[in-house]
């Protein structure tokens, strides 16, 4: 199906963002906690690192279960017809305007960006006993964000099939590396192909669920997990929460966003 003058700037958005470097949030985010980086690799006992790391592994593997954190598609529908988008279920918004779904997309961005930051502040106040509680939260957070980004595009991602995809999301927001985009741009290539044929999307590696996402969480553990364990130093624990929470779900949220839109431009093409 050929594509809108819209639709052709958007891809040329995606490809920018493919081939660029990683966003203003993550450099000053690396830049901040540089040397927090270097404490932590000489200070910090093997055993926290291995529990922090253990403790996003074993949330991650919960996508192969199905989740307790889900959006509400009513909420969903209810923002598409505010802004004049006449659909009655999910699916529906795939053959919506994409500027409008642009813009309902962008909607959920600040909400979760805010909500995470106050939780990360306030687990950062516990230091290592609230750390464990920290990261289930801010992954719950971020989880539910990149299954309403995606409701806004017209994709329900909600179910444990979609585990791959959603891992991908997460490798990139962590990592932002050039490889971690290319990686999620094949996946969505996977999705659109089974969405355009109304096949079962089954992820790009063949296997179990922990054959397809064994070489994800290592990013993710790696980014996130060491800059958590910074939450365990006195009174700068707060902020260090929170700054991280904003920034990991500022990433997901630009990530999903630019996944969401290649997905609905690749499915439209093979229709």
């Amino acid at each position: 199906m050929r594509l809108t003058e819209y639709e052709r700037s958007v891809q040329r958005d995606i490809e920018k963002w493919q081939h660029g470097d990683a966003s203003l949030v993550a450099q000053a985010m690396n830049w901040a906690m540089a040397p927090m980086d270097w404490v932590i690799e000489r200070v910090v006992p093997d055993e926290v690192i291995d529990q922090v790391d253990r403790s996003i592994s074993k949330f991650l593997s919960l996508l192969n279960e199905g989740s307790t954190w889900t959006y509400d598609p009513i909420e969903v529908l209810k923002s598409a017809k505010a802004r004049g988008v006449d659909v009655k279920t999910i699916a529906d918004l795939q053959s919506a305007d994409l500027a409008t779904l642009d813009g309902l997309s962008k909607s959920y961005f600040s909400e979760n960006a805010i909500m995470a930051a106050v939780e990360g502040g306030g687990t950062g106040l516990g230091g290592a006993v609230l750390i464990a509680a920290d990261i289930p939260l801010l992954f719950g957070i971020n989880l539910r964000l990149i299954q309403q980004i995606g409701a806004a595009y017209g994709f329900d991602v909600s179910g444990p099939a979609h585990g791959p995809l959603v891992l991908s999301i997460f490798n990139v927001a962590a990592s932002g590396s050039r490889e971690s985009k290319n990686a999620s741009l094949r996946e969505i290539t996977v999705a659109a192909a089974a969405l355009a044929h109304s096949s079962d999307y089954k992820g790009r590696v063949s296997g179990t669920f922990r054959d397809q996402n064994r070489h994800l969480p290592r990013e993710i553990a790696k980014n996130i997990g060491g800059r958590k364990i910074a939450q365990m130093i006195p009174i700068a624990g707060a902020a260090i929460g929170a700054g991280i929470n904003y920034w990991f779900t500022t990433e997901t949220a630009e990530t999903a966003f630019m996944l969401f839109r290649a997905l609905y431009i690749e499915r439209k093409e093979r229709l």
